[in-house]
């Protein structure tokens, strides 16, 4: 079920006027707090779980997306714009946008962990999958820590392969590359401030 803040609002609404038109009928004619007519319109303090708020804003290329729960920050690139096919050598442009999440990470970050996940799609097998993901988050913290030199954080790296996608690979039995491509990624993950 969804829980937009635009249908619990709807619901309480909702909900509101329901118990409203009971109390009404369930008035007193003779009641001195009763309105004109008799009518009393009841009103209770509605209260819905609010459960937590994911914020999530992607490029417009699809290269990079940002999500924020909490003070949790989760930049994810693709490996595609970081990595050739099955590669863990980061091109020119990857050490451009990484320089760009270290600068973000020095002046938003609370300091301490700073976790660098890299995971795959599900070409492949599990065992070359995991290996390369642990590679390419390897890569990625090679360049943060030069970039992130005296910087309160601990960077940390690990590979999860393909057993953490973000969208189906195959949907309705056929492979869907563009959830493929969006699977391939660095996920960099520190608390903000």
């Amino acid at each position: 079920m969804s829980r937009s803040p635009e249908r619990l609002v709807t619901l309480a609404l909702a909900l509101a006027l329901a118990v409203g038109h009971a109390t009404a009928a369930r008035a007193d004619p003779g009641d001195a707090t009763a309105g004109p007519g008799g009518v009393t319109a009841g009103i209770e303090d509605i209260v819905a779980p609010v459960e937590d708020v994911l914020a999530e804003v992607e490029s417009l290329d699809g290269a990079e997306s940002e999500s924020k729960q909490g003070e949790q920050v989760t930049v994810a690139l693709t490996s595609d714009v970081l990595f050739a096919l099955d590669r863990a050598a980061l091109t020119a442009g990857a050490k451009l946008r990484l320089r760009r999440v270290a600068e973000r990470i020095r002046a938003e970050s609370a300091g301490g962990e700073v976790r660098i996940e890299g995971h795959t799609d599900d070409q492949g097998g599990d065992a070359y999958n995991d290996a390369l993901s642990l590679r390419r988050a390897r890569a990625v913290r090679q360049v943060l820590q030069g970039t992130l030199a005296g910087a309160d954080v601990t960077l940390l790296a690990r590979g999860f392969g393909e057993s953490r996608p973000r969208l189906p690979n195959i949907v309705e039995g056929r492979p869907v590359a563009a959830n493929r491509a969006k699977n391939r990624r660095v996920e960099i993950i520190f608390n903000a401030r």
